[in-house]
Formats: C-alpha cells, sequence, structure tokens
C-alpha cells in the first residue's frame, strides 16, 4: 500500500467542504503513480463517504489490488483525521486496437461564439430582469475564478429557479495549456466531470424561494479514447429520474471534432423542503 498527501490550495473554488472532483482527480493522480506508466485509466467508480475538511490534508491509501498484464486495479481510500471521506476503483488498461463505434454527437453551437460564465455574470449586473438584490449581492461577492472554462449552450440562468428540464449542455476546458501526458488529462475531465452535472436532476423540482441542494454520494466515469483536456469538450448531461431523494444524472463528452472520448453517470441526494411532483 503507498500513501499520497493532497491539500485544498488556497483560492481553490469550493463548496463549503472538499470539491468531489477534487477528491476524485487527486485519488486518481495517486492511483496512477502505482500503475505502469504504459497503462492508462479507462473506468473508476467512486462514492463520496463523508464531507472533507478544506483546511486538513487528505491522506490518500493506494491499494494494488490487481497487476496484470494489459489490466490493473487499485482501490484508494481517502482520508481526515483517520476517518474515510471517499473510496474509489480504478481500472486501469494497455491501450490496444479492437472494434470501434459510438453515438454521434449532436449539434452544438460553437464555443468561441458562446459568453464564458465570467461575462454572464458580468451581464446579471446590467440585466433589468435579475432583481435589483440579487445584483447588489452579486456585485459585492468575489468570483474566484475556476481553473475550468465554462461556455454555456443555453443561457445559464442563476437566478432563475422556475421549473425547467434536467438537461444542459456547456463546452469545458482548462484556462491554460496542458502537457501531452494523458494521464493528466484524464485526471482534468475527472475534476471537470463534478463541477455541474449533479445539479441537473434538481431542475424539474426548484421553485422560487425554495433551496434545493444535490450532495454527491456516487460517481463513475469512463475513458473511452484520447482526448486533450486543455481543447474544448462539449459536456452534455441529462438526468432520466429522480426517486427516493437521490437524482440520477448520465453525461457524455465529445471532442470538438465529434468523438465520444468520456461517459460519466452521477446519483446525488437531493435536499430540500418537497413539492407536488413536477410534470416534464
Amino acid at each position: 500500500m503507498a500513501d499520497h498527501i493532497g491539500i485544498t490550495l488556497p483560492g481553490t473554488p469550493s463548496f463549503g467542504s472538499v470539491f468531489g472532483g477534487q477528491l476524485i482527480s487527486q485519488a486518481l493522480t495517486a492511483a496512477n503513480k502505482s500503475v505502469d506508466p504504459r497503462m492508462l485509466v479507462h473506468s473508476l467508480h467512486s462514492y463520496f463517504l463523508r464531507p472533507g475538511d478544506l483546511n486538513l490534508p487528505i491522506i490518500y491509501h493506494v491499494h494494488r489490488i490487481r497487476d496484470g498484464n494489459t489490466i490493473s486495479t487499485r482501490l484508494v481510500v481517502a482520508k481526515q483525521r483517520g476517518r474515510e471521506l471517499f473510496i474509489m476503483n480504478a481500472s486501469f488498461q494497455q491501450p490496444q486496437n479492437g472494434f470501434e463505434h459510438h453515438e454521434p454527437m449532436p449539434s452544438a453551437p460553437d464555443p468561441d461564439k458562446l459568453l464564458s460564465r465570467e461575462k454572464l455574470l458580468d451581464s446579471y449586473l446590467i440585466d433589468p430582469q435579475v432583481p435589483m438584490s440579487q445584483r447588489n449581492s452579486l456585485a459585492k461577492s468575489k468570483l474566484i475564478p475556476s481553473p475550468i472554462e465554462i461556455r454555456f449552450c443555453e443561457p445559464y440562468e442563476d437566478f432563475n429557479m422556475a421549473a425547467r428540464e434536467p438537461r444542459q449542455r456547456y463546452w469545458i476546458r482548462t484556462r491554460g495549456k496542458l502537457s501531452d501526458d494523458q494521464a493528466l488529462h484524464r485526471c482534468v475531465a475527472a475534476y471537470s466531470s463534478d463541477l455541474l452535472g449533479p445539479e441537473t436532476s434538481r431542475y424539474p423540482h426548484q421553485r422560487e424561494g425554495q433551496a434545493l441542494a444535490v450532495r454527491s454520494l456516487d460517481h463513475s466515469v469512463w475513458f473511452h479514447k484520447p482526448f486533450k483536456a486543455d481543447e474544448w469538450l462539449l459536456f452534455m448531461i441529462e438526468s432520466p429520474i429522480a426517486s427516493n431523494g437521490r437524482g440520477f444524472t448520465i453525461g457524455r463528452m465529445y471532442t470538438r471534432s465529434g468523438e465520444l472520448v468520456v461517459s460519466v453517470v452521477q446519483e446525488g441526494l437531493i435536499k430540500g423542503k418537497m413539492q407536488p411532483r413536477a410534470k416534464l
């Protein structure tokens, strides 16, 4: 077993506790260090057990479950103060040739013609449709820049809490260039996969004046082909069902050229006051 230490850097986007994407990407980074560098992660399956403290280091224990000629498996357990926060199973494979097919990428707006989230937030300050109280609150708030640039295909209305269809599309990429290390690009995609996906499941149930939050329970990612996380990836997310207080989402990442490279499945606990069932 090997141990690795992860920290939450000052200025890192947070949500009151350690961001789930941070746990996934740091756990995957630790697992990467224990396998043959010719092997790349092809899938990971993780569970969030407890909130992480932003001010404490995270210890990642990497267990070598299996080392084969073409497949290796690792179990990673993340702890703070000796208590488990997060567990992840990851499988690694040496690249090989085989049969191929994939679902074509639906049409989507050109990311170069879309506004960044930062510019969208700036536009709210002078938008008369945004309530004055919310514009004042936004003007006083400190926006912490994300390491991932996001451009929404449809208007992303932070202040519109009306019920809507449980799906969204947006383009993502890192703000800076990365090395050619494919393992690094997969860690970045794993981080990005948890940014906005879980909240999609609450869209049909949200109402004005009602606070709904989604806390991740489990998160799985499949990496199908090599890609570059510092180039635009289209992330398409939908939630086919919410039940028993849990929201279920499915996501796909496509390259700009239309290749399906990553699939994501998540389930989260939806917390908030119950309302009558929404009709889609």
